[in-house]
């Protein structure tokens, strides 16, 4: 009876499987983007075939770890190892990849055995070393995407490299990234003389315990681990699973409303059918069942139709990128498992009070009900027209809807008023400075370097006051289970000065720090503590205030330091230059971008929009805000066609008495558009509150200050009225074909 009762109303079932399996679509895909870079760092490791790992400890990733290279010849002189080698990992632009992974190893490391060469020749052959320009091995997912052969030219960020070989090693993660030459990939990345680990094999495992003991007193700051230890430390994989369940819940959780508003319609419509079934002797249990079945029926459905979408979207994803080897075969069976029991969970929750309110229906009443929200007598309101009193009298549809509605609007809007705070807060960093400068050419600020000769020349030009370097990078505090953002300038620079400094005194030297408010009362830090950061202790001098939220989630140490902590030395990631005379920036901006064309240089006010961190942003708002309509949208198409259903004989009364197709259709449209104002108002209560949730976090939410500009709240307004009315407008148009005679007759 259940199937039975699913098929006879085939366009409220179709449009709720739709509402979920767009959901589920969404985490099976982001979901098997996190598994591929969790799986792919855990294959990588176990396939050095290393026994331990050398590395820089609480690092907020492997590509983040930097370890002075002089340490591996010390390595190998001791006796309980066999072997040792350096690998450094990073991100690099190639043609049509903004994020492409390269490793880099040294000519004889025992790791690039596992490197099956499949065409061409390795990078520890002779040929490689005679062959003309930097040699590069591409995996055969990055060379079948990027149509690369041996003798190709490959771009890498700025550089050209020589394609000598495709390799494979059964792990999509490695096939779909770059293999160079250690020294290759140092400059590609800007790190000079450093790793990320260093792998090391020992003679015999019973040795280790000795051997650990023996690294751990010559380099305490360092830290060493097993492989499993290691992989289980990354944190990447984690944030990006967090992300993951974050926005795949919010469509999660609005196709859950949908489906409750339309399992609530489908109780209002067969009042009458449960009230013959009491009648004839089934139980309230039984009823009970027979409803929660039908969710639970099509949750199960919309969510294996989900699973077949996002299973489709990872092969069109994987046919035109090769981020983090995404491919098919990244929808792990613990994802599954956990997508299905969402959906159980999803099904549950949303059909358990339509399913109790239909067993409580009894059969006297259910039998006489006619029709309406809920067969009581109707209620009115003390003003409003037409489509309000209807509003009002299927009180119930009505909350429902605008709450499908308040909660698209109200992310969209909380995640557009964030990203609005980030610009501004990276707009005040720039305050009091004329021009910024960045490498060209990258696909997200993190990954700029810049020589600091750049700005060396930059400052000795007659109408530049100051050339500030900073450096920056992201440390864990496993204590805090926050990161920390670090910051390098000169202690004497002009850029440094806009750190106002509340207690204690400014930074003046090496192995000192100054921290924010808002971390030194999270870490219970003050003037005269020391703090640990990746295994070096800093002295904390100072405590400042910005009114920046991440600025103060963070630390300023000397330019000097932070080049050590981030393994970049002579390097910095952006330059801040203070003009003489402003009027001249736009000459200077001109002269950097001609003179240096690894560098991009822009007017501190056109930086912020010109940083490809946000062109990644907006692309991804785009993506969840098209997810979030998409879902929402359904729902609110689904509420209107069961109001048009559940007045069904109210509308043949109405054209019986003499309206026209065009009131009639005036009338629903302006019920969705109502809704949808309404759905406005409460979403933008929503973002308002949901960002206040996220503020109370001490970690994170100093770091998540919304900024609320008029053309957000028009936008949120906007995109409420537009699915009111995209959700109305087929509803509207098959009440308006309704004919009288049969429209009356309907039961």
């Amino acid at each position: 009876m259940v199937i039975k009762n699913l098929l006879r109303r085939k366009t409220r079932t179709i449009l709720t499987m739709i509402g979920i399996s767009i959901g589920v679509a969404a985490i099976i895909a982001l979901g098997a983007l996190a598994d591929s870079l969790e799986v792919g760092y855990g294959a990588m490791l176990s396939g050095s075939k290393a026994d331990l790992v050398f590395s820089q400890p609480n690092s907020f990733d492997v590509s983040y770890s930097s370890v002075d290279e002089g340490i591996i010849q010390e390595l190998v002189s001791m006796p309980e190892v066999s072997a040792v080698s350096g690998m450094l990992q990073g991100w690099s632009q190639t043609e049509g990849e903004p994020f492409f992974f390269v490793f880099g190893y040294p000519t004889d490391s025992f790791v690039l055995d596992r490197f099956q060469i499949i065409e061409g020749i390795g990078l520890d052959s002779h040929a490689a070393r005679t062959e003309r320009g930097k040699p590069v091995l591409l995996g055969s997912a990055a060379a079948e995407l990027l149509k690369k052969a041996p003798g190709d030219i490959i771009y890498l960020t700025n550089s050209a490299y020589r394609v000598i070989g495709i390799y494979e090693t059964g792990d999509a993660f490695e096939d779909s990234a770059a293999i160079l030459r250690l020294i290759d990939a140092q400059e590609l990345v800007g790190k000079p003389g450093q790793v990320s680990v260093i792998y090391m094999q020992l003679k015999d495992p019973a040795l280790r315990e000795r051997f650990v003991s023996r690294v751990e007193r010559k380099w305490p700051d360092y830290s060493l681990s097993g492989i499993d230890e290691f992989a289980n430390e990354q944190t990447m994989a984690n944030l990006l699973r967090g992300f993951v369940w974050a926005i795949g819940g919010l469509a999660i959780i609005i196709g859950g409303v949908g489906m409750m508003n339309a399992q609530l319609m489908a109780i209002f419509e067969r009042t009458r059918e449960i009230g013959v079934l009491r009648a004839v002797g089934w139980s309230a249990r039984r009823v009970l069942w027979m409803i929660l079945g039908e969710t639970l029926l099509v949750s199960l459905i919309g969510g294996l139709l989900g699973v077949i979408i996002g299973w489709l979207l990872l092969y069109l994803l994987s046919s035109v990128t090769v981020l983090l080897g995404l491919a098919t075969t990244t929808i792990s069976a613990s994802l599954l498992t956990q997508t299905i029991i969402v959906v159980l969970v999803l099904g549950i929750v949303g059909g358990i009070y339509p399913a109790w309110r239909a067993s409580r229906l009894l059969p006297v009443e259910a039998l006489r009900y006619e029709g309406g929200s809920s067969g009581g007598r109707a209620r009115r309101l003390p003003v409003g027209g037409m489509p309000l009193q209807s509003l009002y009298q299927r009180s119930v549809r009505t909350l429902l809807t605008v709450g499908t509605i308040g909660l698209t609007v109200g992310a969209i809007m909380a995640l557009e008023g964030t990203i609005r705070g980030m610009a501004s807060s990276m707009e005040g960093m720039f305050a009091g400075v004329e021009i910024m400068v960045r490498q060209a050419n990258i696909s997200d600020t993190e990954l700029s370097v810049l020589d600091e000769r750049i700005g060396d020349k930059v400052e000795a030009l007659l109408d530049v006051q100051s050339a500030s370097g900073v450096i920056f990078t992201a440390i864990m505090l496993p204590e805090a289970g926050s990161f920390f953002i670090v910051f390098g300038y000169e202690p004497n620079e002009y850029a440094i000065q806009r750190y106002k400094i509340v207690e204690g005194e400014p930074l003046s030297g090496n192995r000192q720090i100054i921290i924010g408010r808002t971390i030194a009362e999270a870490l219970n830090q003050g003037v005269g503590s020391t703090l640990e950061l990746s295994g070096t202790r800093y002295r904390v001098v100072g405590i400042y205030e910005t009114q920046i939220g991440w600025e103060e989630m963070g630390g300023v140490m000397t330019l000097r330091d932070a080049q050590i902590l981030a393994g970049r030395p002579h390097k910095v990631s952006m330059y801040a230059i203070k003009m003489a005379d402003p009027d001249m920036a736009g000459d200077v901006v001109s002269y950097i971008n001609a003179e240096f064309p690894d560098a991009a240089a822009a007017l501190s006010g056109d930086f912020v929009d010109q940083m490809p961190d946000f062109e990644t942003v907006d692309g991804l708002m785009g993506g969840i805000s098209f997810l979030a309509i998409a879902v929402g949208g359904v729902g609110v198409l689904n509420t209107m066609l069961m109001a048009v259903f559940e007045r069904t004989r109210e509308i043949g009364v109405l054209r019986a008495l003499g309206w026209r197709r065009r009131s009639i259709l005036h009338l629903i449209l302006s019920e969705a558009l109502w809704l949808g104002l309404i759905g406005a108002i409460v979403g933008i209560g929503f973002a308002y509150g949901l960002v206040a949730l996220i503020g109370l976090e001490p970690t994170v939410g100093p770091m998540l200050q919304p900024v609320w500009e008029p053309d957000v709240f028009i936008r949120a307004i906007s995109t409420a009225m537009l699915l009111g009315l995209l959700g109305g407008l087929y509803p509207a148009y098959r009440a308006t074909r309704l004919q009288p005679v049969e429209a009356l007759r309907y039961e």
